[in-house]
């Protein structure tokens, strides 16, 4: 039986997944959090060693996007504790956004919550086998980084807080909303916003967006 931990902030969506995933007969939810505080809670306390294994769970089905610290903020965390807990994304994010950023922080794989729901299932078997999960786009965006990393997009040198910085400016927040969504003070937002413009060699908000929407990262 693969044991399994849902983390993310809509209960709706979390309960999609668990819907999905306890229609397979080798597949049970085992616990729930809605941000990284509830997350760490649940792996840390009392009885969070089952018998036999090392961890609360076998895999973590995670989000990116959480109140407060984000998912990649959990992953890297999980990381560095060398944590035996296998990390699946299900981000709401496209693949050329996160896809990689995930995977190198330590997640095992990444699925797009809009693809077929029958993928994470899928991905889920194949993560708790200790095994990478990649859709044919990641595979591809694999082999481009590998083959061509000169040509990697300016926004790619970002920092995953600055990364998540544009994206929620190229959507029309504002830096007051974005400093109550992330759990952040606006002047620490700001800072990050200076980061974002000056990587990008942009001037405002307007060339920001219209950056984000150009290379893809929000729709028009």
């Amino acid at each position: 039986m693969i044991d399994v931990i849902l983390c993310d902030d809509h209960a709706l969506i979390r309960r999609g997944i668990r819907d999905t995933l306890c229609d397979a007969s080798d597949i049970r939810v085992v616990g729930e959090a809605g941000d990284y505080g509830e997350l760490r809670t649940l792996l840390r306390q009392p009885g969070a060693q089952r018998a036999g294994k090392p961890a609360a769970c076998d895999v973590l089905v995670l989000d990116i996007n959480l109140p407060g610290r984000s998912g990649l903020d959990a992953l890297h965390a999980l990381k560095d504790e060398g944590s035996p807990v296998k990390v699946l994304v299900v981000s709401m994010y496209p693949e050329d956004q996160y896809a990689l950023r995930a995977l190198r922080a330590g997640a095992y794989g990444y699925v797009n919550k809009g693809g077929d729901p029958q993928l994470i299932v899928q991905a889920v078997r194949t993560v708790a086998q200790g095994r990478k999960y990649v859709t044919p786009e990641i595979a591809q965006m694999l082999v481009e980084n590998l083959t061509a990393p000169a040509l990697e997009t300016p926004h790619a040198n970002l920092s995953d807080r600055e990364m998540q910085t544009l994206l929620l400016i190229a959507s029309g927040k504002r830096l007051s909303d974005i400093a109550e969504q992330l759990a952040l003070s606006p002047k620490t937002v700001s800072v990050y916003r200076a980061r974002v413009l000056d990587k990008l060699q942009l001037a405002n908000n307007a060339e920001l967006t219209v950056y984000a929407i150009r290379n893809g990262l929000v729709g028009q």
